[in-house]
């Protein structure tokens, strides 16, 4: 059986990542991509499913592990009866191959260590051809199937029963390395990894990237670390986002909303540019809005939520009956059919991105203001279409409110890029649309009986996503017309002091089962308690969702309050990057305030 989610950590080489458990385990790595077949998956199933175990061999270990400072460099540290040793796992940056290190040092005594490596390239369809072939002075461990391949070097390694194990002693100062590298199978094995070369280049890469960070004034090491996981989940090559590393990890135990997150939609990546942006990445912006910009081109009527890592746009959803999923849950999905759904909400979230990209300083380039033109012209053609909202819900469309508010959003950017920025456009038909979209949501979207906005017009439910009204300047936080859709939220959403998206047994979205608290909407809340002066309470909730942070810092999607063990995707970029958003609103707060301006708890 796999870890619990929480189990696990994160590392990667800004192409992939492998997730890598307490028990020393490697059990999710998709090569060469994040979006690419796995070719360890226990993660949803089994060891047999492919895994990379290294281990003391005494039952009796027990391990505390920490990522190197600033870096995705993760030290394992197992304490045995015998003596003291550490895993050193990372995959080496900048060096434009698919490599693994796991370097094993003796500290103290001397360990007896085992290893257990289980290669299962598509998804576990595919057992490889595996064979011993001879490697200058020593010999590899080969394993090939069809178009993958990869090269293990290390400590001889034997076949036992489609895995291979090798068993061995470390001794105080002692170091032995092992190396794993994906390559094309028609082409020859690359070189063997310098690994104290790629453990220094990687360290310094990474701290480097992480000292450009402007300082935030509260829960400084949580951002710092949220920052460095968007990064990881960025493709240093194209510059597409993923929503996160894994597929299929439920919201709800044994439930069937297991969905593909291994792809770039249009609003996380423009709300993590946005986080990225207000800490000084700039370069980020630029890289992204080139990937946007290739993404997109063309006809705005072709423009989807979300795209592969490279901008492909065909991302199929089917299922992988053979993997049997987390704990059982399944299906197993392989790609997300929401990338065929109409969602306005995402013209606002992109034009709100490049919005606040401008105020920051990034000149525009030839080809992106007049692609944002391209997308206010289709937003003027299609307002009033109902959609599938935020959520990507799989019922009926419906004209979701918050969809609405973030068209009011694109409008409202596009007229401040020409009264603000210079830039050329239709500005007075601009305005006009703009409040006649306001009126409508005013009319249609506000409960005057519960006084509230809700979540599509003709209904009396709200969505957390209605906290986004304020954040995006469509109302003051403490104007009382949000006050009333907080209160709103607070009596219909609050699970054991966290909120829901919406409440699934309105059968909104089509689909059977329930989910857990989604932890984005709880940091939403803390970020509008802490702007409409209730930042004694924003600060509490802030601690206690930072408490569910797993012992590395990771979030995954969702949180099971009654064990606080991590439930959907991991680690996921959009609860990491409402954290930071909520850790700037307690920061701004509090300087306001004249109080703390770091976190003391």
């Amino acid at each position: 059986m796999p870890l619990a989610i929480e189990n696990y950590a994160l590392i990667g080489d800004l192409h992939t990542g492998c997730l890598v458990g307490t028990d020393g385990s490697i059990d999710w790595l998709c090569l060469p991509r994040f979006d690419s077949a796995s070719v360890f998956g226990a993660l949803l199933g089994d060891p047999d499913h492919g895994r990379w175990l290294v281990a003391p061999v005494d039952a009796a270990s027990t391990s505390t592990r920490s990522w190197v400072e600033d870096t995705f460099v993760l030290v394992t540290r197992w304490t045995t009866p015998t003596g003291i040793v550490e895993v050193t796992d990372l995959m080496p940056v900048g060096d434009r191959r698919a490599d693994v290190v796991r370097r094993i040092r003796g500290v103290e005594g001397t360990v007896a260590m085992h290893v257990d490596l289980r290669i299962r390239f598509d998804y576990a369809a595919a057992l490889p051809w595996v064979r011993q072939v001879p490697d200058g002075d020593d010999v590899a461990l080969l394993a090939v199937a069809g178009p993958d391949a990869v090269v293990v070097r290390g400590p001889r390694l034997t076949a036992v029963d489609h895995a291979h194990q090798a068993e061995f002693d470390v001794a105080a100062d002692e170091t032995v390395d092992m190396t794993f590298t994906w390559y094309p199978s028609h082409r020859e094995p690359p070189a063997g990894v310098d690994v104290q070369a790629a453990l220094d280049k990687t360290v310094s890469w990474w701290r480097d990237w992480a000292s450009r960070s402007e300082e935030p004034t509260a829960y400084a090491a949580e951002v710092r670390r949220s920052l460095l996981l968007l990064r990881a989940l960025t493709n240093e090559d194209t510059g597409g986002i993923v929503a996160a590393a894994t597929t299929s990890l439920p919201e709800q135990r044994g439930g069937a909303r297991n969905w593909d997150y291994r792809y770039v939609w249009l609003r996380d990546a423009s709300m993590t540019l946005q986080a990225l942006m207000l800490h000084g990445y700039a370069d980020e912006a630029q890289k992204w809005r080139q990937w946007l910009l290739r993404a997109i081109a063309g006809d705005p009527a072709d423009v989807q939520i979300m795209y592969g890592l490279a901008g492909e746009r065909t991302l199929t959803e089917s299922e992988l009956p053979h993997l049997p999923g987390w704990e059982g849950a399944s299906p197993v999905r392989l790609g997300n059919a929401a990338y065929q759904q109409y969602q306005g909400d995402i013209f606002g979230e992109v034009m709100v991105a490049l919005h606040e990209a401008r105020e920051l300083g990034v000149t525009e380039s030839a080809a992106s203001w007049p692609l944002q033109r391209l997308l206010m012209q289709f937003i003027e053609d299609n307002w009033t279409r109902p959609d599938n909202g935020i959520w990507e819900i799989r019922g009926e469309p419906r004209h979701f409110t918050h969809s609405r508010v973030m068209i009011w959003a694109a409008l409202d950017r596009a007229v401040s890029g020409i009264e603000q920025h210079g830039l050329d456009g239709p500005v007075e038909r601009w305005r006009s649309l703009r409040e006649e979209v306001r009126r409508e949501i005013e009319e249609k979207g506000w409960d005057a009986e519960r006084g509230t906005y809700t979540q599509h017009y003709g209904s009396s439910e709200v969505d957390a996503s209605l906290l986004q009204l304020a954040q995006v300047g469509f109302v003051a936080p403490d104007d009382p017309r949000m006050l009333g859709t907080v209160a709103a939220i607070e009596h219909d959403l609050m699970s054991d002091g966290l909120l829901l998206r919406y409440r699934t047994e309105s059968g909104v979205d089509g689909l059977d089962g329930a989910e857990n608290p989604f932890l984005t909407c709880s940091f939403w809340l803390v970020e509008q308690w802490a702007r409409s002066g209730r930042l004694a309470e924003a600060t509490a909730l802030m601690d206690r969702l930072i408490g569910w942070s797993n012992d590395v810092g990771m979030l995954s999607e969702e949180i099971e309050v009654a064990t606080g063990h991590h439930l959907g995707n991991t680690p996921q970029a959009l609860s990491h990057l409402a954290l930071v958003r909520a850790a700037d609103a307690i920061g701004r707060a509090r300087d306001a305030d004249g109080g703390p301006v770091s976190q003391d708890v």
